[in-house]
């Protein structure tokens, strides 16, 4: 598909009626600008494919995302995107087709806030769910105050927020992170292949019709709070907690937050 050719982070393969979008920067597909403007141009794409009716959100390596690599100063610069990565971010929820996330790794930080883009989310037994924030010092991204209490509620989405704990795949699916547990974990991808293909067997138009009303208002409702996300984070990562949260975690030891 020529059209996806130019991408370097994400690869796009379109089987019949269902898309695959995979992640292509292994082992833990951090999240760059480059990686979620890709996966935004790649929806937008599909978008206008008649045949493509439903996509499934995949990742090749160890992880599915595990967020920012703080290792290398984060984020990283861009040539081909500009702007705040939220921007790119909030593009994801403005598109068409219903997506289906396989989540055979860590979902982790904004990783996890991509993987809560998707419309449902398939998890295997190394699924690893967690928004770790707190635990680097920093307020959560990725538009995660809106989804993350839609899916669970208000109650467990601020445990989970407060302590930055991690979920497994089991556990997420009786909380709602998940929707599909599998047992396997070579089987997370061909269940999300499922999922979709049995998505994509309903009157198109229909679907997404019924999408459309079901997620009225969402990507506004998220553009508001990345932008509240991105004020909180810009303070707070200038604090002495951030500095020491990602020293922390760059050198696998317990944080020693001072509060301030």
């Amino acid at each position: 598909m020529s059209e996806f050719d130019h991408f370097e982070k994400i690869r796009v393969e379109l089987d019949g009626n269902v898309a695959i979008v995979e992640l292509c920067d292994p082992p833990h597909n951090f999240f760059t600008l480059e990686l979620v403007g890709e996966t935004a141009d790649a929806y937008e794409a599909l978008d206008e494919i008649s045949d493509c009716r439903a996509i499934v959100l995949a990742a090749n390596g160890r992880s599915f995302s595990a967020g920012a690599n703080f290792s290398v100063g984060g984020l990283g610069k861009s040539d081909r995107y500009k702007g705040h990565l939220y921007d790119h971010a909030v593009r994801l929820f403005r598109t068409r087709k219903p997506v289906v996330a396989a989540i055979q790794g860590a979902a982790v930080g904004g990783g996890l806030g991509l993987a809560l883009s998707a419309d449902f989310r398939v998890a295997g037994p190394e699924a690893r769910f967690a928004a770790n924030f707190t635990r680097l010092g920093f307020h959560a991204g990725f538009g995660l105050t809106e989804t993350l209490p839609r899916l669970v509620g208000q109650q467990v989405s601020a445990q989970l927020f407060y302590t930055g704990r991690r979920v497994k795949g089991k556990e997420a699916v009786e909380l709602g992170l998940a929707d599909v547990f599998v047992e396997k974990q070579d089987e997370v991808r061909s269940k999300a292949l499922e999922l979709a293909a049995e998505i994509a067997s309903s009157a198109p138009l229909a679907v997404q019709s019924m999408r459309a009303t079901l997620r009225q208002g969402l990507a506004d409702r998220v553009k508001a709070a990345t932008d509240r996300e991105a004020s909180e984070q810009d303070w707070l990562m200038k604090t002495d907690d951030t500095r020491e949260g990602i020293s922390a975690y760059s050198e696998r030891r317990t944080p020693d937050f001072k509060s301030r």
